[in-house]
């Protein structure tokens, strides 16, 4: 779901079919042409289904991920963005590094890391650029 596939994320999944059922729940949280990560997420919850299926029904249905939970896409100017000045505790950032292969952190993992230490996702998500820890999978399937 990248800026390059806009206008055609369904082209992602040629052998794919919609889900009426998580289209319609998808449909009542959307706004216009977009949805959130957490209504995405949502949507995933309430039909015990993974948030990746989610994401292949959001592009099926050419909608836009917008407002990402850990800061990284879709966000206003301004909000949701990178804290440049985070501080960064040294076993964090040991943590963070152990999870890591080749430089990146799933998505998933830093959701998971972020609750156990009790910090926000979007600190989360800046902690990660400040360490220039790259966060590959989405778990939606944005990138």
């Amino acid at each position: 779901m990248t800026h390059e596939d806009q206008g055609n994320y369904a082209g992602k999944h040629p052998q794919r079919e919609m889900d009426p059922v998580v289209v319609e729940k998808l449909e009542k949280r959307k706004d216009k042409n977009q949805i959130t990560c957490a209504a995405a997420h949502r949507v995933a919850s309430d039909l015990t289904i993974s948030p990746r299926e989610v994401g292949v029904q959001v592009d099926l249905m050419e909608l836009r991920l917008v407002q990402c939970q850990l800061g990284l896409f879709g966000h206003t100017p301004g909000s949701g963005q990178s804290d440049k000045e985070i501080r960064v505790p040294d076993d964090l950032k040991l943590r963070l590094e152990s999870a890591a292969r080749q430089g990146r952190i799933s998505c998933k993992a830093c959701w998971d890391i972020a609750g156990e230490c009790k910090m926000s996702r979007v600190d989360m998500g800046s902690v990660c650029k400040k360490i220039d820890l790259r966060i590959k999978p989405c778990q939606l399937g944005a990138f």
